[in-house]
């Protein structure tokens, strides 16, 4: 099978961006395999996502990466250029729930989801025999209020060591510091048990079941400093009615949340995330 390789660019919108693109591919004998563009036109930015083949199959060649860094400081554009195989190197950060985590992983195993997982962090050792059949390290950094610093100095240590390039918070219960969030920036996800914005804080599907909502769900989104409010990926929900407990609300919501950071976390990994002025462009396959 040929190698496919996948160009990721934003940069101000303007006319002429797509054609020249296609140009430059076609200069190159490359072939695009698919391409998905966008132009918002409230930020004035534009997005696209090409999946291109090179002409012998293989490796990117070296003229198109020149002509890409020309034509990126034309288009004052950023860019990237990845392999379309290629697995994401990922941390999983637990706490004591472990259905999150377990839905990343088994479809990891199953090749369903770009990801190699180089490791599971907790701050409890709660989960560590449930997931010892998977075979991954297991790094168990306990955090309290004195020793969040130190805490956090060993997780980046660990992410530098394994070669993190993505962070997903699998209901892990610890807010990161400010300075962990900055240095996170755009590559570590986080799971909210609510769909948002609303309903924030402890015991959400306690304060959704007093005011009598109709649809609950779940929200995977970018960490940042501001809780809960960063870039939102996905969002998945639910429709119930007044028979649902509390109790029924977080089986249901427990579903929910694996699946929309299932669908977070797979879209990070093919390059179909665009982060941009608090909101996110997300790309179909």
């Amino acid at each position: 099978m040929k190698q496919e390789h996948i160009l990721t660019l934003s940069c101000p919108d303007r006319v002429g961006i797509v054609a020249a693109l296609a140009r430059l591919m076609e200069r190159h004998d490359c072939f695009i395999a698919s391409s998905r563009t966008f132009g918002d036109i409230g930020s004035g930015q534009f997005f696209a996502r090409l999946v291109f083949r090179a002409p012998d199959g293989g490796q990117v060649p070296l003229s198109l990466l020149g002509d890409l860094e020309e034509t990126g400081e034309e288009l004052d554009a950023d860019w990237s250029v990845a392999p379309a195989d290629q697995r994401m190197r990922t941390l999983l950060l637990v706490s004591q729930s472990d259905h999150c985590a377990n839905t990343l992983l088994y479809a990891s195993r199953r090749k369903e989801l770009p990801i190699e997982v180089v490791g599971i962090v907790s701050n409890h050792d709660t989960l560590k025999d449930q997931f010892a059949h998977f075979g991954l390290p297991w790094y168990q950094i306990p955090v309290t209020a004195t020793t969040k610093p130190e805490a956090e100095a060993r997780l980046f240590e660990l992410i530098e060591q394994t070669g993190t390039d993505l962070v997903v918070l699998a209901r892990y219960m610890q807010v990161l510091s400010d300075n962990a969030c900055q240095e996170l920036e755009g590559r570590c996800i986080n799971i909210h048990h609510s769909f948002l914005p609303s309903f924030k804080g402890a015991r959400p599907y306690h304060q959704a079941h007093a005011r009598g909502v109709k649809v609950i769900g779940a929200t995977a989104h970018y960490v940042t400093a501001n809780l809960d409010e960063g870039p939102i990926i996905t969002q998945v929900t639910e429709s119930i009615d007044h028979t649902y407990t509390p109790a029924d609300m977080i089986e249901t919501g427990r579903h929910l949340e694996g699946t929309a950071l299932l669908r977070a976390v797979k879209a990070h990994a093919e390059h179909r995330v665009f982060s941009h002025a608090g909101r996110t462009v997300v790309f179909a396959r």
